[in-house]
């Protein structure tokens, strides 16, 4: 056996989440690709960088990994399913006034080409379908480097009031 090691390293989530009380959710993903804000911890763990924000879409890049590896020596299926979700709730968040958040209904991932860790970067991009007060809908398509799509999905975000921050 040769052990491999990772080290993943994040700041205080909170730091963001009530930086978001008081933003739009456009004016914080902008905070956010600007620095301002420590990146959410997942994007660490799954190795997502963010790389650009509009009004109802988003573009992150990953690198996927021995780490996310399953049984058969592939990239799990889990790691493009968790990108796709990033997002297209990230795309929602864009299109969310002051005050409001949103969380995963429901995801259909289709696969339509295995990952591995020489795949090299992908391309996850995330565009709303149709923004909502109460419930959101978005896509992901997530591309290798040479622009071939490996994984789509399609979610239906719930919509919902922020709760104060308390302290």
């Amino acid at each position: 056996m040769s052990d491999r090691t990772k080290t993943i390293t994040w700041q205080d989530p909170m730091i963001g989440a009530k930086a978001m009380t008081a933003l739009s959710g456009l004016d914080y993903m902008r905070a956010l690709l600007a620095g301002e804000y420590p990146p959410p911890p997942i994007l660490e763990v799954m190795n997502l960088h963010l790389e650009s924000v509009e009004v109802g879409t988003v573009t992150f890049t990953a690198q996927p990994d021995e780490s996310h590896y399953n049984p058969i020596g592939a990239v799990h299926g889990g790691f493009a399913c968790t990108v796709l979700d990033s997002v297209a709730g990230c795309a929602v968040q864009t299109t969310l006034p002051l005050g409001f958040g949103y969380t995963s209904l429901e995801i259909k991932v289709n696969y339509l080409a295995g990952i591995t860790a020489t795949t090299g970067p992908l391309t996850a991009v995330g565009t709303v379908i149709k923004p909502g007060k109460r419930v959101a809908f978005a896509e992901g398509v997530l591309t290798d480097s040479s622009g071939k799509v490996v994984a789509t999905a399609s979610s239906t975000l719930l919509v919902f009031p922020i709760p104060p921050q308390a302290g």
